[in-house]
């Protein structure tokens, strides 16, 4: 399968990343084509709602940013990851940012799966994050791969590792 994992966290070596890259290099070791995009590090601006994807742009942003990079990678994916960290209970800017701007495809042609891995300081933050994944699965018409969690003291853990080998074994 492809499977398009989308990092978002700014600390390149914080948990999130590292979540992103077990991810990774376990779907590549069941024999999965993956591609990991550090959307921390690209200039990704958020949606205007000018509407002219859907008119005019027939389906193209008006913007032409970062977000182009993805826009191939995103209609050839078949399971999509998103690996964010929780800022004020839900998935940081810079995610969102680029899930805004998927707004001028409406739908993933090819995405069959959509994965969740999160971490967080705290536990017991995710409520509002997983439920904007599960509303993702249903808009975009993907079943759900797995969620994993990780809190401070799960972070960067062979148990936790052990959680994303066991949802990339279920695909």
């Amino acid at each position: 399968m492809k499977i398009l994992v989308l990092q978002s966290s700014p600390r390149a070596k914080g948990s999130t990343a590292w979540m992103a890259d077990e991810y990774k290099k376990a779907a590549e070791a069941a024999g999965h084509e993956v591609t990991l995009v550090d959307v921390a590090k690209k200039k990704i601006a958020g949606c205007l709602a000018c509407e002219y994807c859907h008119g005019k742009g027939e389906g193209a942003c008006v913007q032409k940013d970062d977000m182009q990079e993805l826009y191939p990678l995103l209609a050839e994916a078949e399971v999509i990851v998103i690996a964010t960290p929780i800022y004020y209970f839900t998935f940081n800017s810079q995610m969102q940012a680029a899930i805004h701007r998927c707004y001028n495809m409406m739908t993933l042609p090819k995405v069959k799966k959509l994965a969740l891995l999160l971490s967080s300081y705290s536990p017991g933050v995710y409520d509002a994050a997983i439920a904007q994944y599960r509303y993702l699965c249903g808009y975009w018409k993907a079943a759900e791969a797995g969620i994993v969690t990780a809190s401070y003291e799960e972070q960067k853990t062979d148990a936790t590792r052990q959680k994303i080998l066991d949802i990339v074994g279920q695909l």
